[in-house]
């Protein structure tokens, strides 16, 4: 499928949800996108309803502004010169049409505005503190804005690296501690599943190095929490290294069936597609 016309489409359905929480007609038709979409609407309406004191320079308002102003103009909105933005971007529209125009538009500035200044402000936030709900929710638009799935997939390996920073911060928590492993390793699946498929489907490897990338980088940092002075501590982190271990030996298998001209797994699990062994292995 075109990735612009997919985009678009995502676009113009996130349009639609918007629309339909702003109290407009609600559409009866669902997409596959609307679960991931929903945590973007929620993203939204928090930003209109709850304004954060958040201090926006004259450099990112004004990149802003071209950045919606170029949005409008693709989406075919006139912007006259010298006029309010909100003022000179939806005059020419009425009706469903400019409603659904519009929220692409608030749309693309409550992502800008959420993953800047706001994100910024919660970037360092930890479970039980005020500010982690917005940074989970920033999370989740990131991935709904996504245009790829390998995009995706190393976004949920980023935040693989920041769970891991954060049960760094919480180890003296058992239960904080092992919640948050819970969904390191939750986005570790992700990830690699994600980046496993794009790979297997192309039979091309390159989205093997994000993996193996990551897989490096992550395996010192768990391997550093296992000097925990509790047991039951030491055991859950060596999961989550029992995990990267079997991530890393899939990439590996994947690697060995796409150099050996192997077709695409039929068999698929939690880390993606499971490839055969080539045949002067067996």
């Amino acid at each position: 499928m075109d990735s612009d016309l997919f985009s678009r489409r995502r676009a113009e359905r996130f349009a639609q949800l918007l629309d339909e929480a702003n109290g407009g007609r609600r559409h009866h038709v669902r997409s596959r996108a609307d679960d991931e979409l929903a945590a973007l609407v929620a993203v939204s309406r928090r930003l209109t309803a709850d304004r954060p004191d958040v201090e926006v320079d004259t450099e990112f308002r004004t990149g802003l502004r071209a950045m919606l102003v170029a949005t409008a103009e693709r989406e075919g909105v006139t912007a006259p010169a010298k006029t309010g933005l909100r003022g000179s971007l939806l005059p020419a529209m009425t009706g469903r049409r400019a409603r659904a125009r519009g929220a692409i538009l608030v749309g693309v500035a409550a992502g800008a505005i959420a993953l800047s200044g706001i994100s910024a402000a919660s970037e360092n936030a930890v479970p039980g503190d005020a500010l982690y709900g917005m940074k989970r929710s920033t999370e989740r638009a990131q991935l709904a804005l996504a245009s790829s799935d390998i995009s995706r997939g190393q976004l949920f390996l980023d935040f693989a690296r920041t769970r891991l920073d954060e049960a760094a911060t919480v180890r003296d928590d058992r239960l904080g501690f092992s919640a948050v492993l819970d969904d390191m390793d939750a986005d570790t699946r992700q990830g690699v599943r994600l980046l496993t498929t794009v790979a297997a489907q192309r039979s091309d490897p390159a989205a093997l190095d994000a993996v193996d990338t990551f897989l490096g980088g992550q395996r010192r940092a768990v391997s550093g929490l296992l000097d925990r002075s509790d047991h039951a501590d030491r055991d859950r982190t060596r999961r989550s290294l029992a995990l990267l271990d079997a991530a890393g030996r899939r990439a590996d298998a994947l690697r060995e069936a796409i150099a050996c001209g192997l077709p695409a797994p039929a068999a698929s699990d939690a880390l993606g597609p499971a490839p055969t062994t080539c045949p002067g292995d067996r």
